[in-house]
């Protein structure tokens, strides 16, 4: 068997293989302090009730917000958002400044000119390895028209 680097590396690479829709998913703190992460990780897991799921790493400075926050939002963001992903991916100390929001259900973030927001009572968090999945049941959402900024073998793309 290959060193585990290696192997890591090539299953990176074969996940890579999937194409996913890109969110930001946003959360407040008990002190109000918002935070906002780029995530790939999305998926839908049942209609009734309408539950959705997501995961974070261990590692990230957003976690403990996260899994305190009673409620969280998921954007889902359109081709045109790619600086807004970036955005959310860097450690930026205010992520939000000079950003288009609204505030969300327990203080998250509902970012403008997202294709789609799930609005999410914190359910349940499962382990996940070196995550922490993320389950939420959603209360309130909205969707509108437009290209989704997809991921693909480590790039940014649309489909159109």
């Amino acid at each position: 068997m290959a060193n585990k680097d290696n192997s890591g590396r090539r299953l990176r690479q074969a996940l890579g293989r999937f194409t996913t829709g890109v969110t930001v998913v946003t959360a407040a703190g008990p002190d109000g302090t918002r935070v906002g992460i780029t995530v790939n990780s999305f998926a839908s897991v049942s209609l009734d009730p309408p539950l959705v799921l997501w995961s974070i790493e261990r590692r990230s400075p957003s976690l403990a917000v996260f899994q305190s926050a009673p409620h969280f939002c998921v954007n889902v963001l359109a081709a045109d958002q790619e600086s807004l992903c970036q955005r959310f991916a860097s450690p930026n100390a205010d992520k939000f400044d000079g950003v288009g929001h609204s505030q969300g259900l327990g203080g998250s973030t509902k970012l403008a000119g997202s294709l789609a927001w799930f609005e999410c009572r914190n359910q349940q968090q499962i382990d996940g390895g070196d995550h922490l999945i993320i389950i939420g049941e959603v209360e309130d959402f909205s969707h509108a028209d437009g290209d989704p900024l997809v991921f693909f073998g480590g790039r940014l793309g649309s489909l159109g």
